[in-house]
């Protein structure tokens, strides 16, 4: 698998043109550290959603560490995620930030559709892209 080709630079001003896993869909996504709580900002359509800024690092920790290809898991916040999936390690308290990475309630899921291909853009995972079911690992 290759890194897709990505356009901008991911600051607000020159925002990241990504897909979602499947490619089913375009989203932007823009680093604000100057945010309180430092952001990874996601625009779907009309729809922003911030996850803290950490979980770029905080998930390629946990991948390295994992070593293998782990589940992405996508869901909603009103869903269970899936056990030992990137969406479920999103939302665990056993994760860095101690529970949900995303910051408002309603808005906190779907980590595992808007942060991977962040992942990916930034050359630290591989990503699948599959229809469904798909997986990322370190690089």
């Amino acid at each position: 698998m290759s890194v897709q080709a990505v356009e901008g630079s991911g600051t607000p001003n020159d925002p990241w043109v990504l897909t979602t896993p499947p490619g089913s869909s375009e989203f932007e996504a823009y680093r604000d550290p100057n945010a309180n709580p430092p952001a990874l900002v996601v625009q779907v359509g009309a729809t922003e959603l911030r996850y803290h800024l950490r979980c770029i690092d905080d998930l390629h920790a946990m991948l390295k560490q994992a070593g293998d290809w782990m589940a992405l898991g996508v869901a909603d916040e009103q869903k269970e995620a899936k056990p030992d999936t990137v969406e479920a390690w999103g939302r665990s308290e056993s994760n860095p930030v101690g529970g949900w990475y995303g910051f408002k309630k309603g808005l906190r899921g779907r980590f595992a559709n808007y942060v991977p291909p962040v992942l990916e853009a930034l050359g630290l995972a591989e990503v699948e892209h599959n229809p469904r079911n798909n997986r990322m690992r370190a690089r």
